[in-house]
């Protein structure tokens, strides 16, 4: 594989990791699922148990949408791409996490969580990179607790 067959990857996969948190933020998740491979897996690295399947992550994001109004912004920065194949890759960056329930504008805060993230990202039929699983690894928490779902 060529140096620029794999920043092309490298560069896909920023662009996805930060369209899925953009979803998450400014649509509460509604699409979210559809970054995932259909048995894809988010683990967010708390208290709950990770998400299994496509169907799961779409769950979760309704549930989370059911409690009522959420603000959020996932800031991701610091991306490394760790290149496998043509079809299989990892991504890590960090995550800094501004939320708290309620409509804007609200009080700014320090990030309730920062993490690291690990996305493995593989390429499907068509071409589509998917995730197949994302994994939280909290580093520093605070403030206003992060939107988990203990019970499924």
């Amino acid at each position: 594989m060529t140096p620029e067959e794999e920043q092309a990857i490298a560069q896909r996969l920023q662009h996805l990791e930060a369209a899925y948190w953009y979803d998450v933020d400014t649509n509460a998740g509604a699409g979210a699922h559809e970054f995932y491979a259909e048995d894809g897996v988010f683990d967010m690295g708390l208290e709950s148990k990770p998400h299994r399947g496509r169907a799961a992550v779409q769950q979760f994001y309704a549930w989370r949408r059911s409690r009522g109004a959420r603000t959020a912004r996932h800031v991701v920065t610091n991306f490394q791409v760790r290149v496998k194949s043509p079809s299989e890759a990892t991504l890590l960056c960090i995550m800094s996490l501004f939320a708290a329930d309620g409509e804007p504008i609200l009080p700014s805060l320090p990030a309730i969580m920062i993490a690291d993230v690990i996305a493995a990202y593989t390429q499907g039929e068509g071409g589509a990179w998917l995730v197949r699983s994302r994994t939280l690894k909290p580093v520093f928490m605070g403030g206003a607790a992060p939107t988990i779902m203990t019970e499924k």
